[in-house]
């Protein structure tokens, strides 16, 4: 672990603006559990605000699992984007047509701003599709899993696995991005082409829904203030922790990604020990 990084501070003079605000543009049909996901451990991680963006059957369906998070129908989001410092793109979001046209809009329209964007899942296959000289937002974040790397980069997944630093490297390079490769040991690489290896984790993160959950917590971090680069690391590793302190409970066979939501805080708590204790 990196023994520079500090969890963001909590002011007691603050307010929930104090604390960021992150738009997720995520879900659709079949994937309404992505956007939960990926929006509330965004505040499970110390956002002050989150708005999810998705079609309405989605923000049905998730206003009757939460009371905490804020909607907008996607028809509504060029006027409201502004509004937020983060933006996360992709969990659950499909890849039908429709989608794809909006994905190229909101893309183009983060380009000319400066705001953090992490873009996740079903965002990096659009990605992937787009043109090579799309101009992209120069705040990104990108979360591929091996497959969605290969897709990037146009390359067997089979060399994504035998040299994961090295292609972290070429996508951070060939999107001008922080890259989360995420592998057992996940690779996180900066635009600067600096590498951190994470050490946490375990197969309880095997689950469908697990980098929803890392997407969110991400993002939660970037709200509140730190950069793309060590949001990204103290995201892994933060994850990777929740991981073990969950499957320590149920076992790593029996972990649900909706179960990490309830083990957040003690990684946190975990966290802050270690800082008290190396200070």
């Amino acid at each position: 672990m990196d023994n520079n990084l500090k969890l963001p501070k909590r002011e007691q003079f603050s307010n929930k603006g104090t604390f960021g605000k992150v738009l997720n543009i995520a879900g659709s049909e079949y994937y309404t559990g992505a956007a939960y996901l990926s929006s509330i451990s965004a505040l499970k991680t110390g956002c002050g605000y989150v708005a999810l963006s998705s079609s309405p059957k989605v923000l049905n369906t998730i206003s009757l699992r939460s009371s905490d998070i804020v909607f907008i129908p996607l028809e509504n989001i060029k006027k409201r984007i502004n509004d937020f410092n983060v933006i996360s793109i992709g969990c659950g979001l499909s890849t039908e047509l429709g989608v794809s046209i909006l994905f190229k809009s909101i893309i183009e329209t983060l380009s000319e701003l400066d705001k953090t964007v992490i873009i996740d899942a079903d965002g990096l296959n659009l990605l992937s599709k787009m043109k090579e000289d799309t101009v992209l937002p120069k705040n990104l974040i990108i979360t591929p899993h091996p497959k969605e790397a290969s897709r990037l980069l146009k390359v067997d997944v089979e060399d994504i696995l035998e040299k994961p630093m090295q292609y972290a490297k070429e996508l951070s390079e060939k999107y001008n991005c922080t890259t989360v490769l995420k592998m057992h040991s996940t690779v996180v690489c900066s635009k600067e082409l600096d590498i951190y290896v994470n050490n946490t984790g375990n197969s309880a993160l095997a689950k469908a829904g697990s980098g929803d959950v890392l997407t969110g917590m991400i993002s939660g971090l970037c709200a509140q203030g730190m950069n793309e680069f060590d949001a990204s690391k103290l995201g892994v590793y933060l994850h990777g922790k929740t991981g073990e302190i969950a499957s320590g409970m149920l076992s790593e066979y029996s972990v649900l990604a909706s179960d990490l939501l309830k083990y957040i805080p003690l990684a946190i708590i975990d966290f802050n020990r270690r800082d008290l204790i190396e200070e």
